[in-house]
């Protein structure tokens, strides 16, 4: 099933120079605080020098690492959330990859906002992510919905088979301090696994301000995507389409999952 509305926006955007570049796997995770009326996404500012979405405010995410596949988790994928991931791995599908993808949208976020998305477990003192040992707690794979892909057209100096899961404030674990107190710049609470913040000007925005905030064209199509869902579903409990955005001959183009 295609659809060109939404992604016409993303046409013309890319140049032949890097057609032959594949794709990375990457994720990234869509914290929602929907502690008020009005939910509230965490977005933060990549670094001007940065070669890929300079300035852009994105949400916490990156490449997928190599043990990301193996790192412990206290609780698996929901079933759904995991089929439609390997729905779409293709050929080179498997529970791992699937499940890799899905522990570096947990990680990044840890890295890049110090945030854990976890369970307590009597196991998690060995864990090598030093925040999650520290307090106790496993990274937990059910708390994830995965909502979105996206690949990078030709064109950028880098690419990736982008994975977009969303989880909620409330369900962070260790508890964080009030989201009411993070509408200001938390860039202060970047985790220690990095020396310098990835992200500045990190905060929770309604969906309203994100749209006028210096994001990408399909960051502006996936907070639709979120906003329309979270409508339909504030819990994201139940099972929908995943949209695919992706450049097919030479059109960007919408599948479902």
């Amino acid at each position: 099933m295609h659809k060109t509305d939404d992604a016409a926006v993303l046409q013309n955007k890319s140049t032949a120079s890097s057609a032959t570049i594949r794709p990375r796997d990457a994720a990234s995770l869509i914290l929602i605080d929907r502690s008020d009326k009005e939910p509230r996404i965490l977005m933060g500012r990549r670094a001007q020098a940065m070669h890929f979405m300079p300035d852009k405010f994105v949400f916490p995410g990156g490449g997928t690492e190599m043990q990301d596949g193996r790192i412990s988790a206290a609780n698996c994928l929901r079933p759904q959330d995991e089929a439609k991931l390997l729905a779409g791995l293709g050929k080179r599908a498997s529970t791992q990859r699937a499940r890799a993808l899905a522990m570096t949208a947990i990680r990044e976020t840890y890295e890049e906002t110090g945030l854990l998305l976890g369970t307590p477990h009597d196991d998690a003192q060995t864990h090598p992510w030093a925040g999650f040992a520290r307090t106790n707690h496993l990274p937990d794979l059910s708390r994830l919905r995965y909502v979105a892909r996206a690949i990078t057209p030709p064109g950028h100096v880098r690419r990736y088979d982008a994975r977009f899961f969303a989880s909620f404030l409330d369900e962070i674990n260790p508890s964080p301090a009030a989201a009411s107190t993070m509408t200001t710049d938390m860039s202060s609470i970047e985790s220690s696994a990095y020396n310098e913040p990835e992200l500045s000007d990190l905060r929770f925005v309604s969906f309203s301000e994100a749209m006028n905030l210096n994001i990408a064209d399909i960051t502006r199509i996936i907070l639709r995507d979120i906003e329309k869902l979270l409508l339909e579903d504030m819990s994201l409990s139940s099972i929908y389409p995943v949209p695919f955005y992706r450049k097919r001959h030479g059109r960007h183009v919408r599948e479902v999952i």
